[in-house]
């Protein structure tokens, strides 16, 4: 999964605040949210856990599904979430 376009989703906690992203290297990028590298969103509601990635063959693809994802109420992504984690586990470790 290393340096494959991906969607992801982290999670501040169980049914906590959400945000969408897309990277081409989702590892770095997480650890990156983890750490508090970046200052923004994700740092200022503590959003670390993965809890969704969806990858893709392309970097033009994944942009595409993420803007449309972003679009989506928060119903919608909740399910897509429980569908494919629905203890809501940090998946890092995984990738």
């Amino acid at each position: 999964m290393l340096h494959q376009p991906c969607v992801y989703i982290l999670s501040s906690k169980k049914h906590g605040t959400l945000y969408i992203g897309v990277t081409s290297d989702i590892n770095q990028r997480v650890w990156q949210h983890k750490q508090k590298y970046n200052s923004g969103f994700t740092q200022k509601y503590d959003i670390t856990n993965l809890v969704y990635v969806e990858c893709h063959q392309t970097m033009y693809e994944a942009i595409t599904r993420e803007k449309q994802m972003k679009k989506w109420k928060r119903a919608w992504k909740v399910n897509l979430i429980e569908e494919n984690n629905p203890d809501w586990n940090d998946l890092w470790p995984l990738v």
